[in-house]
């Protein structure tokens, strides 16, 4: 946890350095990032996995229970939990031999991977082989795991194996709007951007979007050459809002708009479609690599089965299933049947595309979506799961919001919580949001959940942070050309 420790000392010191040593600092880490990622095991990973495109169904099953096998095998003899796991239900790894035999072991759910973080690592790698990494996900749950650089390679090879095959080429200048605070919160005046420049990259806030600043962010994407646009749906539908009803227009230099980290909604990709006139595309993918859903080309979103062994069990009767999964990849952190907490509809097996790939496909994901917390000035921001991405302690949190600049913080503690982890909330909490936005913490035993077994996130019952509220203020436009 040291690791944990010194990255959010580092993170409270770049808060306060000036713009020049910010954009410096976004730059040395890129560079070290670039380096550790993209180096010779990363494209052949890629070649690897791009050749992949062209087996068939069958031989792709084969590939996938082959890594599965292997897989089990690793977890059972070297990970503490799934020793006694499988000793305890008498299973010998061996006998998992597919999809239809991992079912004979119990579901692995995010509260339990936090509870048991040591138990759950391999103990025949070393430390100098991993890098701590964190998720949150939907509920506010942090975990902290190590990952090895191989399965960091993979998975980045993985990602960009869907982008190459939209047509984008690995330098492309991309503009990133995701939810880490890379401006300060209190900073009133542009630029509401920073630079990384080994990798071509416009990093910008997701936490100034305000009308009266959006024509700042055009006028930087015009004069940077960005050409492809990437990040929450949320912070790019506030962007295609404004372009949509004013005279800033982006549309013959933008080539690609792709998303992550949210559910696309169907108004959001209308909206963002009319603004740059291109078509959008999404990807669904974790930090955890237990699975991976890809959009072609040709709007379908393919399962990545030679990445991870993925589960949909339908529990409702209707044609929504839960997402379990099985990594492949990291060797120090394995998770078997590891529930995802998301939903897939409208599985269909082997769908024939005209991409080419012939795997399970689904229509949509049910997962990560959120109502955007408004702030005392107005600022709308979306997706601020970084709040509680290393807090251990907690294990559900969501937040309510009725009024602006006010929130509530509803709280289910881990028997781990003391009083330094309530001082970290508050004081993550003002970084992501400013000194401004007051905020209430609640502790429940318990998180309400929608029918499909969902946690909201943030509830809002402020009728313009509503995730469906932004398209009703954009015109019409021209159709997109597709």
């Amino acid at each position: 946890m040291t690791g944990v420790v010194r990255t959010v000392s580092l993170e409270n010191l770049y808060q306060i350095l000036p713009v020049a040593l910010q954009n410096a600092a976004c730059s040395y880490q890129g560079r070290r990032i670039r380096r550790r990622r993209y180096n010779g095991a990363f494209h052949s990973a890629l070649n690897e996995y791009l050749s992949r495109r062209s087996l068939s169904p069958e031989s792709l099953l084969i590939l996938r229970n082959q890594r599965l096998r292997s897989f089990v095998i690793h977890a059972a003899l070297s990970v503490p939990y799934y020793l006694d796991t499988f000793a305890s239900r008498r299973i010998d790894p061996e006998e998992i031999q597919s999809l239809a035999d991992i079912v004979r072991l119990p579901i692995l759910t995010k509260s339990e991977a936090q509870a048991n973080l040591v138990a759950l690592r391999s103990t025949v790698l070393s430390g100098h082989e991993t890098i701590m990494t964190h998720t949150s996900g939907t509920t506010g749950r942090g975990l902290v795991f190590p990952l090895t650089h191989s399965a960091e390679r993979e998975q980045w090879a993985l990602w960009w194996r869907y982008r190459i095959e939209l047509g984008i080429e690995f330098d492309t200048p991309c503009g990133v709007f995701s939810g880490r605070a890379i401006v300060p919160v209190k900073q009133t005046r542009a630029p509401f951007w920073r630079y990384n420049k080994p990798a071509k990259q416009v990093l910008f806030s997701g936490y100034h979007l305000k009308e009266e600043n959006l024509s700042q962010y055009v006028s930087e994407i015009k004069r940077s050459g960005v050409r492809w646009l990437h990040g929450y749906p949320s912070h790019l539908t506030l962007l295609a809002s404004h372009l949509l009803n004013s005279r800033d227009d982006l549309r013959k230099q933008i080539t690609h708009v792709t998303s992550g980290a949210e559910s696309l909604l169907a108004h959001q990709r209308e909206l963002i479609e009319k603004a740059f006139d291109c078509r959008m595309y999404q990807h669904y993918g974790l930090a955890e690599g237990a699975a991976n859903i890809s959009e072609c080309a040709h709007g379908t979103l393919h399962v990545d089965e030679d990445f991870s062994a993925v589960e949909f069990i339908c529990e409702d009767g209707a044609d929504n299933y839960r997402i379990i999964g099985t990594n492949f990849t990291n060797d120090a952190f394995p998770l078997l049947r590891y529930d995802t907490g998301d939903v897939a509809c409208g599985l269909s097996e082997n769908t024939d595309c005209p991409c080419g790939v012939r795997s399970r496909t689904v229509k949509s994901i049910d997962g990560r979506v959120e109502d955007y917390i408004v702030l005392a000035d107005g600022t709308k921001v979306g997706r601020i799961d970084h709040i509680f991405k290393d807090m251990t302690a907690i294990r559900e949190a969501q937040i309510i919001q009725l009024t602006p600049g006010r929130i509530v913080l509803r709280i289910v503690r881990a028997p781990e919580y003391r009083e330094r982890d309530e001082k970290k909330l508050r004081a993550e909490t003002e970084k992501y949001l400013g000194k401004n936005t007051h905020s209430d913490i609640q502790y429940v035993e318990s998180l309400q959940r929608g029918k499909t077994g969902k946690l909201r996130f943030v509830i809002s019952e402020i009728p313009e942070a509503c995730v469906s509220f932004v398209s009703t203020n954009a015109p019409g436009a021209a159709p997109v050309q597709r």
